[in-house]
């Protein structure tokens, strides 16, 4: 395990190292059965601190899924802190269609809702669509002692605020870049074989201690990116062809770190590319160095 990671979190949230871990197991993971692995908890922990989430008050929580990896999941609030913590954050506003429709077990609703998230850095904002029909999650239907049954959950209690939430998960993702996170729908979603279009879910897998190569290798990266006006994506794109389970963990892990660093210390959003060319040819030139160098 990464017992620095560890530690960092005791001291962060003032809690006992030797139990931090146990503690976690039992509250920040929802299984109906089995046991949570150390490596699963290393995921979450991992994935907690890249974004600033607080796992003890269910900023963030996480499915096993059956890989021995997990869905890390994003509740509402912890949205709300990573979007209102980004520097370059200037505010959201949304706008909803006057068509009304009412979903089977649901409340009267617009039939779509915009989010339009405005960036410091960008002169237009940054709108998404969300249209009910595609979100929306039917009540459970169940069958007991040959009668039938539903239970309805929050899209049927708060259809429009989930549709809001929803748009507003999106704007983010597109917006900042937000990636490796969920919300508790897309969760089920992805553990239920029904994703559809999300996407390839990115289900963290770690099965132990990085190897000295991927340490080695981490190293390298982010010298290179740092050289090269912050190519932080790129660095992470050459990570993810070149590693897997705890290796790839720990290398997104420091990066993410130097990044962080990096950004602080200039002050200023992320530049992919120097100013004086093409982002494209940049970022295309960027890759090609790692790929031939890194390793």
């Amino acid at each position: 395990m990464n017992h620095r990671l560890i530690k960092k979190f005791a001291e962060r949230y003032s809690f006992d190292e030797g139990a931090l871990i146990d503690t976690l197991k039992a509250t920040a993971f929802k299984v109906n059965d089995g046991v949570v692995t150390d490596a699963q908890m290393m995921a979450l922990l991992i994935v907690a601190d890249q974004y600033g989430l607080n796992p003890f008050t269910k900023e963030i929580y996480a499915f096993p899924d059956k890989k021995n990896g997990i869905v890390p999941v994003v509740g509402i609030d912890g949205w709300s802190r990573i979007i209102n913590g980004h520097s370059a954050f200037d505010g959201m506003t949304f706008h909803s269609s006057e068509t009304i429709v009412t979903p089977p077990g649901g409340k009267p609703c617009p039939e779509w809702m915009d989010c339009a998230l405005y960036r410091k850095d960008r002169a237009h904002p940054i709108v998404i669509r969300e249209y009910l029909d595609e979100v929306y999650r039917e009540p459970f239907q169940g069958n007991r002692d040959g009668r039938s049954y539903a239970v309805n959950g929050p899209w049927q209690s708060h259809t429009k605020r989930l549709l809001r939430h929803k748009a507003t998960i999106q704007a983010a993702r597109m917006a900042f870049g937000f990636v490796g996170i969920y919300d508790q729908d897309e969760a089920e979603r992805i553990l239920e074989g029904q994703s559809g279009d999300l996407g390839d879910p990115r289900v963290i897998p770690i099965q132990g201690e990085p190897s000295d190569q991927a340490r080695k290798v981490s190293q390298k990266l982010i010298q290179r990116a740092e050289k090269a006006h912050g190519a932080w994506n790129a660095a992470i794109e050459y990570a993810s062809e070149h590693f897997d389970g705890a290796d790839l963990a720990f290398v997104n892990q420091e990066i993410w770190k130097a990044e962080t660093d990096w950004k602080k210390a200039k002050g200023t959003s992320v530049l992919e590319a120097p100013p004086e060319s093409p982002a494209s040819v940049a970022f295309a030139s960027v890759k090609q160095m790692l790929g031939n160098k890194a390793a």
